[in-house]
């Protein structure tokens, strides 16, 4: 039985998903992390402490021109010492390259088998990656097993659900008759579906697999080597996915240098040399606008970016205050902020939100949302968990700098401890009062946990606002709480020109920070926040070409 056999109902159901949207989770968090095994977590913690101070020698990639790492754990205050093979980026070009004709010319049947495959390997490895995210990037553990886990896993298999439709969305070959009168004319036609070339994967530090993975198994599935060039500071998640799809290739007959790790350090980064080589035809990037700009006026290559953005939250009216101020509260405490989900701007009408009970001021809502993000802190079982840590010291700073800002200080910052890891690098969220007319003060992201409280005039102009910012500088989402339809929809039209998703009434488990693989658009390529969407068919079709050829047909 063939790899493609062997999954391909798995491979339908992702297919029956994307159109149907609905909830589909081939890779399950619920009803606990244990379906995926009772011992799994400890021997997933065991194996992760294992690679710590050691070379990481589970890479196919022979002839490593040097070994080094500088990942550091947020938790522990220290350095993983974890060393990786480097090589030079003529190396890992002129590697993909000796790859490139065998897997191109795979049918899409026969790629598709492989990478998911890769995903069933990866299952079996949640745990180990889970503690690798942690340490690497500060995510409390439970986020570090959903979002490097299962919903990474789903969110791969998402993009190579939409490439495998794409590449069989056209037939082949066909006889092409058409008729002439007296005579027809004949033609055999064949279509190729030619793979743009070699792709490159820039990653980010603070969710290395979630945001790497969608154009990994996009450029993967449409034919196209990678290269995968993670933060010098988050390697280790992304090394252990791409040592099991390496493993794959090799025991299905292919180089598995299809797909390579191209670390580096932060001393010496090449991830310039490789962008602007001229055999690299994919890029895909997740990390600042400024880079990601640059990125995108490369010429002659298809580049996907995630980039910054001002994510905002529009409050007119609500059903339940309390329940809305701890929504918002659990929002902006989840990673400490460090999400391109997470909300910063909160517009609140100086006149108060409405509700069943009479109208609720300014400052009472501020108040309410204070001391939510307050009682979730203080709560020895919630909050050092959700926190997590801190992934980078330059985010502690720009918290202590938004509090010299001018503007009111409504909650300082400060740092706990975590029970588990007492040297973890934390900061609780800081909470500025703004009046609407200071615009410089929010029209930019201010990354980690940063929450600005907007008094504007009237909720037309939070949501003028809200649109401005969004169109001058991008959003990834937005909140909104209103109780009248008639302004609902116009919140939805007017973000809508913005390109931005907008979550409405959120209340209980769900939260803005959140997307569901085969249901919601990540980032929607429409605004400045990225020029891209996981996951849509523009995000797998600029990845190949369609090329066709014909002949007359034989009598």
């Amino acid at each position: 039985m063939s790899l493609f056999e062997k999954h391909q109902s798995i491979l339908e159901n992702a297919i029956n998903a994307l159109h149907s949207r609905d909830f589909y989770a081939q890779y399950p968090e619920h009803p606990s992390p244990k379906i995926y095994g009772e011992t799994a977590d400890e021997e997933g913690r065991k194996q992760f402490q294992s690679r710590i101070g050691k070379k990481y020698e589970e890479l196919l990639q022979s002839g490593a021109e040097d070994w080094k790492g500088q990942e550091e754990s947020p938790y522990l205050g220290e350095s993983l010492n974890i060393q990786y093979p480097l090589f030079s980026p003529e190396t890992l070009i002129s590697r993909a390259k000796e790859a490139f004709t065998a897997w191109r010319k795979a049918t899409p049947e026969t790629r598709a088998g492989i990478l998911v495959e890769s995903l069933e390997r990866m299952k079996e490895r949640f745990f180990e990656i889970a503690y690798a995210t942690m340490h690497t990037t500060g995510q409390g553990y439970m986020m570090a097993f959903q979002a490097s886990g299962p919903h990474a896993a789903d969110r791969a298999l998402e993009a190579i659900a939409y490439g495998f439709e794409e590449l069989k969305r056209v037939p082949a070959g066909t006889t092409w008759d058409k008729p002439m009168g007296k005579f027809n004319i004949k033609l055999e036609k064949e279509w190729r579906a030619v793979p743009k070339g070699i792709g490159l994967v820039v990653g980010c530090s603070t969710f290395p697999i979630w945001n790497s993975v969608p154009g990994i198994y996009a450029s993967l599935i449409t034919g196209n080597p990678v290269i995968v060039k993670p933060h010098p500071g988050g390697i280790l998640p992304i090394a252990i996915v791409i040592a099991e799809i390496q493993k794959v290739l090799k025991e299905e007959g292919f180089d598995p240098n299809v797909i390579q790790l191209g670390a580096d350090t932060f001393d010496k980064m090449i991830t310039k040399e490789l962008a602007e080589h001229p055999e690299v035809k994919v890029i895909d990037y997740t990390g600042g606008s400024e880079f990601g700009n640059y990125l995108e006026n490369l010429k002659g290559k298809a580049v996907f970016t995630e980039k910054t953005g001002v994510n905002s939250i529009i409050l007119d009216s609500v059903e339940d205050a309390d329940k809305v101020a701890a929504n918002l509260a659990f929002s902006v405490l989840l990673y400490s902020g460090q999400m391109c989900t997470a909300p910063q701007n909160f517009y609140i009408p100086e006149s108060g939100i409405k509700t069943p009970e009479g109208t609720l001021s300014f400052d009472d809502f501020a108040q309410k949302f204070i001391e939510q993000v307050n009682a979730l802190v203080d709560n020895p079982k919630a909050g050092p968990f959700v926190l997590g840590a801190i992934q980078n010291p330059r985010t502690c700073e720009r918290v202590a700098d938004a509090e010299k800002l001018d503007a009111k200080v409504l909650l300082k910052s400060r740092t706990i401890e975590n029970p588990m890891f007492k040297k973890a690098r934390t900061a609780t969220p800081v909470v500025l009062e703004v009046d609407s007319s200071k615009k410089e003060l929010f029209s930019s992201e201010l990354f980690g946990p940063i929450v600005l409280l907007i008094k504007t005039k009237s909720t037309d102009e939070s949501i003028a606002l809200a649109k401005e910012l969004a169109q001058a500088h991008g959003a990834i989402s937005c909140g909104a709480y209103v109780t009248d339809e008639s302004l609902k929809e116009t919140i939805a039209d007017e973000m809508s020109l913005a390109a931005t998703p907008v979550s409405f009434n959120l209340t209980g488990g769900i939260y803005v920070n959140q997307n569901a693989g085969f249901s919601d658009f990540h980032v929607t390529g429409g605004n400045p926040a990225g020029n891209a969407s996981f996951t849509n068919p523009e995000y797998v079709v600029k990845r190949f070409t369609w090329v066709g050829f014909r002949e007359p047909a034989k009598a």
